[in-house]
């Protein structure tokens, strides 16, 4: 069986691929803050390029749908309606998803480990967020282990703000990460902390920084 890289190395490829996306940005286009104006899956193109770096890397799915997630992670993959229903999940897609990499012997048998949400520009807590951590903390959560094959989850983000913004990038970080905490509060067998959130500061300009907060069931 193919070794599934740690926790530590995917999230440092998490936080090495949106900073490599904001040095090619600015390349790119000479800005040196606002990544946040980059097209739709920049910041997704990227992490996976340096998620796909790793030596064991897994297996890589851009915005697999709910449904499929589920499949390839519960003990029984026909059980993933029920589980929608009953945790009120609608059909949706996630941004990136690791699976295990192996010889597959059939379209049907892929194990899903890793679901993640990559956000650019974040600045403030919204419900968009908010909802994005809850749909996390659904799909993780379980009595026991072997109840599904999911690890953990990770918000990943980009935060830059000018620098006449009243409130700072520290700051904003924190009522982030607080605002998540929150919500994972709610789920008894989940857990979190967080990664990155070093605020770099541009003279005149502004700041930005990289999170990634991670969510994992307890046992």
């Amino acid at each position: 069986m193919h070794q599934f890289p740690t926790q530590e190395a995917i999230t440092d490829a998490v936080i090495t691929g949106i900073k490599t996306a904001k040095n090619n940005y600015k390349f790119w286009t000479a800005d040196e803050l606002y990544l946040s104006y980059a097209p739709p899956k920049f910041l997704t193109i990227h992490v996976s390029q340096e998620i796909a770096k790793l030596q064991d890397a897994p297996e890589i799915f851009i915005d697999a749908t709910i449904a499929d997630i589920l499949r390839c992670s519960l003990p029984q993959r026909d059980a993933f309606k029920d589980f929608m229903k009953s945790h009120k999940l609608a059909q949706d897609v996630v941004c990136l998803t690791l699976d295990e990499r192996f010889e597959h012997k059939t379209d049907n048998d892929s194990v899903s480990r890793v679901i993640m949400s990559l956000k650019n520009g974040v600045r403030n807590v919204q419900s968009e967020y908010l909802f994005e951590v809850d749909r996390m903390c659904k799909m993780l959560n379980r009595d026991k282990k072997e109840d599904s094959t999911l690890d953990y989850g990770i918000f990943a983000f980009y935060l830059d703000i000018s620098n006449s913004a009243r409130k700072k990038a520290d700051k904003r970080i924190e009522e982030i990460v607080t605002s998540f905490d929150d919500i994972v509060k709610e789920y008894s067998n989940l857990k979190s902390n967080f990664k990155g959130g070093e605020v770099n500061v541009i003279e005149n300009i502004g700041e930005w920084c990289v999170g990634c907060y991670i969510i994992e069931p307890t046992f």
